[in-house]
């Protein structure tokens, strides 16, 4: 029989591995180093990998981005400082690893992470997901609504992906918000993009975009109106509807995100980014994905890590809203 691996406890919730027991480069590389879902009762938050990109239209390599994250997720710790809460104590979380998906059909692997994210919503857990390309979002999406209603959904992104078809394709991951707009997903009213940047193919794009329910921040405001303005704009367009985040890794500028499939200059820094997470805790956030981390143009894990605590702080804003 294996020894039982030592792990912090607290609130009645099994959490990360000990690290002043284990070393923290070595054993099982799960988020944070959390327990299985095998391993607890029940899960209140479920970090699932989805490792898929056959929706990409430039650089390939996001299907390899859920371990990635995993393993540059080693030195989190239980407590957050700087949202004041112990997010593995005020809820039990757990990794419930990775979504088997079809790589050469996009449909079937649409329905299959479909599948996969509903199972453990109707068990009542929330989901942080990590991609993958952005087409996962769409079937997350689907699953999400079938508990929680239309979504008010924030979008951190250089790109809109509310484009129509790339190539004639209509599930791709620049058109994962279109979709989700036409099947009623979306609560029009209260969907929000959030560092969108760099070239367009028109000025249409724009206006087309609003007709789909959002609106945008773009990430030249955050000159004007800085952190806490931006914060004001998207607590202000959710409300109170449930809410859905959805993370492209590229909302970061290159500098703090390298390891991605289009990056854009001129992006979020990693402290504005986790800043604006943390006043998640505010809402009523049912969901996350974190999509679009290729490792095989990252540099000493810079994009994983900062991957891993866009992870942290979704988790933690996850417990103030448990808790509050």
């Amino acid at each position: 029989m294996p020894e039982p691996v030592p792990r912090i406890t607290a609130g009645g919730k099994v959490g990360p591995v000990d690290a002043t027991v284990v070393p923290r480069y070595a054993g099982a590389s799960t988020f944070a180093r959390l327990p299985r879902l095998d391993e607890v009762p029940s899960a209140d938050v479920v970090v699932l990998g989805v490792p898929f990109d056959s929706g990409v239209s430039y650089r390939p390599g996001a299907r390899f981005g859920p371990n990635h994250i995993r393993d540059s997720s080693r030195l989190l710790r239980p407590y957050n400082p700087a949202q004041d809460v112990q997010p593995f104590a005020a809820q039990q979380v757990a990794d419930a690893g990775d979504v088997a998906v079809n790589p050469f059909s996009i449909d079937e692997a649409l329905a299959q992470i479909e599948a996969g994210a509903a199972a453990h919503l109707r068990a009542g857990s929330r989901l942080v997901v990590l991609g993958g390309d952005h087409t996962i979002a769409l079937p997350l999406l689907r699953a999400t609504v079938k508990e929680h209603g239309p979504l008010a959904v924030i979008h951190f992104d250089a790109h809109l992906d509310t484009w129509d078809t790339y190539f004639g394709a209509d599930y791709t991951h620049g058109t994962p918000f279109r979709r989700a707009s036409e099947e009623g997903l979306l609560a029009k009213d209260s969907c929000l993009h959030m560092g969108i940047r760099g070239p367009l193919y028109s000025v249409e794009d724009l206006s087309q975009d609003g007709d789909l329910g959002f609106q945008i921040a773009h990430a030249t405001e955050m000159d004007a109106i800085g952190v806490a303005g931006m914060i004001d704009r998207m607590l202000a367009r959710v409300g109170d509807r449930p809410v859905y985040v959805s993370v492209d890794i590229d909302v970061l500028d290159p500098a703090f995100a390298p390891g991605t499939g289009t990056p854009e200059a001129g992006g979020f820094t990693s402290r504005e980014l986790l800043a604006i997470l943390r006043s998640l805790s505010v809402t009523n956030l049912v969901g996350a994905d974190i999509v679009e981390v290729a490792p095989a143009y990252d540099h000493a894990q810079i994009t994983g890590i900062a991957a891993a605590h866009v992870g942290y702080e979704l988790i933690s804003s996850m417990a103030k809203v448990a808790t509050s």
